[in-house]
This record gives structure tokens, C-alpha cells and sequence, in this order.
């Protein structure tokens, strides 16, 4: 089963989603699964050095609406085990070099262990992730080559194609994160519960199933 994830590393649904389908997947162990993880920028317009957190979240949600939002965000992450540390983040990041950082994984075979880690550092520790020296230890962490992610934060390597990538969720009507593309067929928009998740598994099983059941026709 190949599951797509349309996320961006500062959207707390996105971590709370990750949570809930790791706990989907935990249930379904019998279940041969391919994850990977698609950027989309919620904020593509912040100056590539981010800017101050409190700033900004007054400008898109205001001093009230904004802490009723967090403590909604709050309380779900205590369900699935996320601590969130809004109160320690003092920067908001342009995401782009996270993200370009999450493709470079994909090809290490390191993917998700970036992106988990790349969501403790900025909601648990307030770490600035559009940082490249942040981005490097998360890298080597992993087991990446830091000095060549360097070298390719420093090229700005594969920018475009991130951009691009980006640009695809939005034709594809992706509006909001995270999204979840179940066997590039199913679309499941939201932190959905487990319980969901399952459902479409199984779903996905049954035609899987069926498919192979039923008999290919050989025209002459």
C-alpha cells in the first residue's frame, strides 16, 4: 500500500495526523506499507529568514483567536503523546529548506525519521528549522551526510522542484494540510482519527484483492 502525506513541518495537524496514522499502521502490522512525505508550504511568502512568531501570529489569527486555536491543538496532541511547546518557538521559518532537506531523505532511505525529527525540533524544542546548521544536525542525526547537505542548502539544490512539487497539491485542489493519498487513489484530508484511516485500509485491501482475482483479458 503506498501512502502519500501532503504536510508542511510547521502544521501541528500534520504532526497529529502522523501520530494517528502511525497508530492506524500499528494496527494493520500484516500490511506491506510505502510512506512518503510531499511538501506544501502554508506560508510560501515568509522571507526566507522567517520572522518573529509572535508577529506573526497576531497578523493571521489575532491575540484571542489564536490561543483558542492553540489550546484546541494542545489538547489533541496530549491524546496521541505531543507535548507542543508553542510558548518556546520564537521564530516562524520559511519552510522551503526543510522541505528540500525532506526530499534529499527520501533518497537516503531516511524520510520519515526527518520529518519526525524535523517536527520535534520546531513544536517540542522552539528550534528555528529553516535554519541550515539546524537542518545539518537533523540531517547527520539520521545518518545523512552533514557536509553535503550543507553544500546543498548552500546551492539551494532542488528549490525549484519543491516549489513545483508544491504547486502540484495546489492543481490537484490540496488547499490544506495535512493530506493523505491512499494507493494514489483515496484522499483523506485532516488529522483524521485511526479508526478512518482503517476504513479506507481496508477498503484499499478489498480492491487489491478483487483486482487480483479477476482475470486479465488478451486481445489478439
Amino acid at each position: 500500500m503506498q501512502i502519500d502525506i501532503v504536510s508542511d513541518t510547521v502544521c501541528p495537524w500534520c504532526f497529529i495526523g502522523k501520530r494517528r496514522l502511525e497508530r492506524a499502521l500499528a494496527a494493520r502490522p500484516e500490511r506491506a506499507v510505502e510512506v512518503g512525505w510531499r511538501p506544501f508550504q502554508l506560508n510560501p511568502d515568509l522571507p526566507a529568514e522567517g520572522m518573529d512568531r509572535a508577529e506573526y501570529v497576531a497578523q493571521k489569527f489575532g491575540k484571542e483567536r489564536a490561543q483558542r486555536i492553540y489550546d484546541t491543538i494542545r489538547s489533541a496532541g496530549e491524546e496521541v503523546g505531543i507535548p507542543f511547546a508553542f510558548d518556546a518557538i520564537r521564530r516562524m521559518p520559511s519552510t522551503l529548506r526543510s522541505h528540500q532537506l525532506i526530499r534529499w531523505a527520501g533518497g537516503a532511505g531516511v524520510q520519515d525519521q526527518v520529518v519526525e525529527a524535523l517536527f520535534q525540533s520546531f513544536f517540542l524544542k522552539g528550534e528555528d528549522i529553516g535554519a541550515d546548521s539546524v537542518l545539518a544536525e537533523i540531517a547527520a542525526a539520521a545518518g545523512m551526510d552533514r557536509a553535503l547537505v550543507l553544500d546543498l542548502l548552500a546551492r539551494d539544490a532542488d528549490a525549484e522542484l519543491v516549489r513545483a512539487e508544491d504547486q502540484v497539491a495546489r492543481d490537484m485542489g490540496i488547499a490544506g494540510v495535512p493530506c493523505f493519498i491512499i494507493n494514489r487513489k483515496y484522499a483523506l484530508s485532516g488529522a483524521q482519527d485511526p479508526a478512518v484511516f482503517l476504513q479506507v485500509f481496508d477498503l484499499a485491501e478489498r480492491e487489491e484483492e478483487a483486482a487480483a482475482k479477476t482475470p486479465s483479458t488478451v486481445e489478439g
